[in-house]
């Protein structure tokens, strides 16, 4: 039992603090596509990406935001498009959809429907500059009387979000729940 507990220690104590594995908020940064949104760090021993890799990649956003905060789950496109950019991949090789629904649908509304400043607005309207797809889930827009004109410029509605996450997948996207 003595030579297991020295075991262990000797090898968590050499994980704990092996190069590269201690990291912390300082090690992240938003990257030089995107500023001020979607975090990464860098992992220099990783292996490289091959310059022509393709990414689909759809997002699913069901929580809403903090009120007066950006969504997070919008930060993640962001940091994805940025870590990508990073690591060589051009963002025209990646295609992100974000599927909203459940309580998220606040973050895709427009000022007067949000009731003040929506501070989701510049990030969604950067990561569509990107041919990221903002895909809002029309039973929910139904289901919370949500017209087209409520919504932010750019935003697609679509029959549901189940029907989204289908066809996305059928188009190859893999889904980050």
């Amino acid at each position: 039992m003595k030579i297991m507990t020295a075991w262990w220690a000797v090898i968590s104590t050499a994980l704990v603090f092996s190069p590269g594995v201690m990291a912390g908020p300082e090690d992240f940064h938003s990257g030089g596509l995107i500023k001020g949104y979607g975090r990464f760090a860098d992992v220099p021993t990783a292996k490289p990406l091959p310059a022509d890799t393709h990414f689909k990649l759809a997002i699913d956003v069901v929580d809403g935001g903090v009120t007066g905060e950006v969504n997070s789950r919008f930060k993640i496109a962001a940091g994805f498009l940025n870590l990508q950019h990073a690591n060589g991949i051009p963002p025209e090789n990646v295609d992100i959809a974000l599927v909203v629904h459940g309580t998220a649908h606040r973050d895709l509304l427009n000022d007067d429907a949000y009731g003040g400043k929506n501070p989701n607005a510049e990030l969604l309207g950067i990561l569509q500059g990107y041919k990221v797809k903002v895909l809002y889930c029309g039973q929910n827009a139904v289901s919370r009387d949500i017209s087209p004109d409520d919504l932010l410029p750019g935003v697609e509605m679509t029959h549901s979000a189940t029907t989204t996450h289908v066809l996305l997948q059928q188009q190859g996207y893999s889904l980050r729940p």
